[in-house]
């Protein structure tokens, strides 16, 4: 009998060795089986629990011993997700949540990550690396069908934030990506990381923000419509993916997850860190009412920040980062200054900050009152 399970697997399967095949010629067919294995034995063994988004799992800035084995676990789950507006997200994701986990390590540290994919979910799934060297950043060596899981390891060359995501090959490719399967890994470099000038900058708090683009299909009344489970929304959602006009964009998965009740909190005086990643689109990260003291717009720390940045540019399928001392309490908005997605499609997220006004930085010299309006016009320019 074919099931639907059977007949998603056999596209997704298709579809994957048809990209693999092609890419594989690119590269003279990959072959990894004669390959000696490395011995990692002698190394450290750290292990992480990772925690959901905005939040980062501990770790350290800084490091005076020699590389580690960092071992973490991601599982893949295929389940509806409310994203705002009145509409529901047949979503995929790693870990449960959009986006994935951030993963911190060190410059030479292997990172060595089991993936499940469970056996009630209906797709095939892989993870591709940013961060990693060869086989398309491990997308060839980690499809999982549902039931399997996988261990992958790879050595962490380059220090930087980087995005990973979902590739499973040909169209299931942006598919899964802006159903939300994708995250971050940050590789500090052993020594912390340094401003312009060389010297060395610490952060306080580190919050991460996925920024999504979802497309969710219409009914003809105009009333966001809803699906069984991820295969019988995938007809509808490529016919609206490939007009290329989101429904939604949204930081961490959801109109409204970074405000309110779930607004990011900050002290005067600290500094904190904000690493931001979009793996489809360009955005344009802006904090209203602050500045990025230092940014890594590339997200790469080999190269000095900028300094004193009004807005920055996260180009589509990479990841940045961006530190500020927060001088003023208050509510700032942290936004993808295309205002348009920010306020009509979600990305906006608030940071709520606890002090002392200092009136040095700013004084509100008069409170809003009535004028005088035969003064009005006065200072019009002709």
């Amino acid at each position: 009998m074919l099931t639907r399970r059977t007949a998603l697997l056999g596209s997704a399967i298709i579809a994957a060795m048809s990209y693999f095949v092609m890419s594989a010629h690119a590269e003279e067919i990959m072959d990894t089986s004669g390959a000696m294995s490395v011995d990692l034995s002698s190394l450290p063994i750290l292990k992480h629990k990772l925690v959901r988004p905005p939040f980062v799992h501990d770790h350290q800035q800084v490091v005076t011993t020699g590389p580690s084995l960092v071992k973490f676990e991601l599982t893949i789950i295929e389940k509806e997700i409310e994203i705002g507006y009145g509409a529901h997200l047949q979503a995929m994701t790693f870990n449960g949540s959009i986006p994935g986990p951030l993963m911190v390590v060190h410059e030479g540290d292997y990172v060595e990550l089991t993936l499940y994919n469970p056996e009630d979910n209906l797709m095939q799934h892989n993870i591709d690396f940013h961060s990693a060297t060869g086989a398309l950043g491990g997308g060839s060596l980690t499809l999982v069908n549902p039931g399997e899981k996988t261990v992958l390891r790879f050595k962490a060359t380059r220090p930087g934030v980087f995005v990973y995501h979902c590739a499973p090959g040909g169209p299931m490719i942006p598919w899964h990506v802006v159903s939300g399967m994708s995250g971050a890994i940050m590789v500090l470099p052993r020594s912390g990381l340094k401003d312009h000038d060389g010297q060395p900058i610490s952060y306080d708090r580190v919050y991460y923000i996925g920024e999504n683009d979802f497309y969710i299909p219409k009914n003809q009344n105009g009333d966001f419509k809803r699906y069984e489970d991820i295969g019988d929304s995938y007809p509808d959602t490529l016919e609206v993916m490939n007009k290329l006009i989101p429904t939604h964009v949204t930081f961490n998965g959801k109109v409204g997850s970074l405000t309110g009740e779930n607004a990011l909190t900050a002290s005067q005086g600290e500094h904190v860190l904000f690493v931001h990643s979009q793996a489809n689109r360009d955005s344009r990260p802006h904090l209203i009412g602050g500045h990025g003291d230092f940014v890594w717009e590339t997200g790469k720390f080999n190269n000095p920040p900028q300094r004193d940045l009004e807005t920055w540019f996260i180009r589509g399928g990479s990841a940045g980062a961006a530190i500020y001392k927060f001088l003023q309490p208050g509510v700032y908005a942290y936004v993808n200054h295309n205002l348009i997605e920010a306020v009509n499609l979600g990305a906006t997220a608030h940071v709520l900050v606890d002090g002392e006004w200092n009136n040095d930085l700013m004084e509100q010299v008069v409170a809003p009152t009535a004028y005088d309006r035969a003064h009005e016009g006065k200072t019009a320019l002709p």
